[in-house]
C-alpha cells in the first residue's frame, strides 16, 4: 500500500474529518469571542473603571531612545485574551455538559423486556388454542 493511499484512507476516516470541521468551528468561534471581549464586553467595563482603555494598558520597561522603540509589557491585552479563554472555555464545557446529559439519557432508556422464555410461549398458544376451541 503506497503512502497516498495510506494518507487517503486516514484522511476519510469519519473522526479526521469531524475534527477538521471543528477546528475550523472553533477558529471562527474564537474569532467571534475575541471581538465580543474587546469590542461589546471590554470597552463597558473599563468605561465603569474611569474610562480605562484594556488595549492600551502597559508598563513601560525601557523608554523609546533613538533608533530604539519602547519596550513594554502589555497586561491589558493580556487581560483581554484571558477573558476570551473563560468564555471559550465555558462555551465548550456547556456543549461537553449537554452531550453527557444526551449519553446519560440513551444509557437510563429502561431495556427492553426479556423475551417470554419457551414455556410461557407454550403456555401461551395452549391457552389460546383452549380459548378458540
Amino acid at each position: 500500500m503506497g503512502m497516498m493511499s495510506e494518507f487517503k484512507s486516514f484522511a476519510m476516516r469519519g473522526n479526521v474529518v469531524d475534527m477538521a470541521v471543528g477546528i475550523v468551528i472553533g477558529g471562527a468561534f474564537g474569532k467571534i469571542v475575541s471581538s465580543f471581549v474587546s469590542d461589546v464586553l471590554m470597552p463597558p467595563i473599563g468605561l465603569m473603571m474611569g474610562g480605562v482603555d484594556f488595549a492600551d494598558l502597559s508598563i513601560v520597561l525601557q523608554a523609546a531612545s533613538e533608533g530604539a522603540e519602547a519596550v513594554t509589557l502589555n497586561y491589558g491585552s493580556f487581560i483581554q485574551t484571558v477573558v476570551d479563554f473563560v468564555i471559550i472555555a465555558f462555551a465548550i464545557f456547556m456543549v461537553i455538559k449537554a452531550m453527557n446529559n444526551l449519553k446519560k439519557k440513551e444509557e437510563e432508556k429502561p431495556p427492553a423486556p426479556p423475551a417470554p422464555s419457551a414455556e410461557v410461549e407454550l403456555l401461551t398458544e395452549i391457552r389460546d388454542s383452549l380459548k378458540n376451541n
